[in-house]
């Protein structure tokens, strides 16, 4: 088990004593990388009982996060996954990406959370949630938040593994989709897969294909 101190219940405490009554932590992975979906998980925890091992996803290894999945995933409340995949990513620009991504996660959740605990200092999940609480290294300490990031980072992690047998030259099953040199040298050896993002900047540095160019988004209307 990674070392660190066990993130705690005392955000989730806090908020329950200012009168909120439904904490759901909220986590993203794979905002990142380069190929496949960004996911977001919700997880909303009992009060009364923990799932001990319980740590930032990123602190763990992907061995000790499968180990734990189904323990957390049985422990929650409820919880859920959403996903905004490669297309929309390109499509929609990864903050409104990330925002639908929430969205879904939101809506998959079997009871309606009144506060959301959200690591960083960017809210992506209002309105989907009526309060939302950002704490820097919120997935660190806050164990609802831990719980989310772990079930948010083994759903993402076994897609790519799956999607990895489809597209062996990228070797998505050990990097998922992140950028890495065996990655690198597969997009400029292969050029991007079909669930690359084409919109990214590495279109312009690692893919020499003339034949696939770098997806450029029309500029969104403003108000200035």
């Amino acid at each position: 088990m990674a070392p660190g101190r066990a993130p705690t219940r005392k955000i989730e405490q806090e908020l329950w004593a200012a009168g909120y009554e439904t904490v759901v932590g909220i986590d993203e992975v794979g905002r990142g990388a380069w190929a496949g979906p960004l996911v977001v998980g919700a997880a909303i925890l009992p009060a009364g009982t923990r799932v001990l091992g319980v740590r930032d996803s990123k602190m763990l290894s992907e061995k000790e996060r499968e180990r734990l999945f189904d323990r957390i995933a049985a422990w929650c409340t409820t919880w859920a996954v959403g996903a905004a995949s490669q297309e929309e990513c390109d499509e929609l620009g990864m903050a409104a990406a990330q925002r639908l991504a929430c969205q879904r996660a939101v809506n998959g959740l079997t009871v309606k959370p009144d506060v959301a605990v959200v690591d960083g200092t960017w809210d992506f999940v209002s309105p989907c949630v009526p309060q939302v609480d950002m704490r820097v290294k919120a997935d660190r300490h806050c164990l609802s938040v831990a719980a989310a990031s772990i079930l948010a980072k083994v759903m993402r992690d076994r897609e790519m593994r799956a999607l990895a047998e489809h597209y062996p030259a990228w070797s998505f099953d050990t990097n998922k989709g992140y950028p890495c040199a065996v990655h690198k040298a597969a997009l400029q050896g292969y050029g991007p897969s079909a669930i690359h993002r084409r919109s990214w900047v590495f279109m312009d540095h690692y893919v020499p294909w003339s034949g696939t160019p770098r997806v450029v988004r029309p500029e969104q209307p403003t108000l200035f």
